[in-house]
């Protein structure tokens, strides 16, 4: 078992415990977002830093509410 420490730009995103490391250039998602790993790093005999990329996220437009019908 291994006590995984996910990253994102020094920012901690999410630690797991999981029986296997996952390995680089692996795709999966962490809290509801793509994630790929870029890099590991084995800390301790069952520590591991995992570095990552998220996929950014595109905001809609609001829609403009000031064009509706007036009665």
């Amino acid at each position: 078992m291994y006590i995984v420490y996910y990253y994102e730009n020094r920012n901690l995103l999410l630690h797991q415990l999981r029986q296997h490391v996952p390995a680089e250039g692996e795709e999966f998602k962490i809290k509801g977002r793509k994630a790929k790993v870029l890099s590991i790093q084995y800390d301790d005999t069952n520590r591991v830093s995992v570095h990552v990329s998220l996929e950014s996220v595109s905001k809609k437009a609001a829609v403009d509410l000031s064009k509706k019908k007036k009665r």
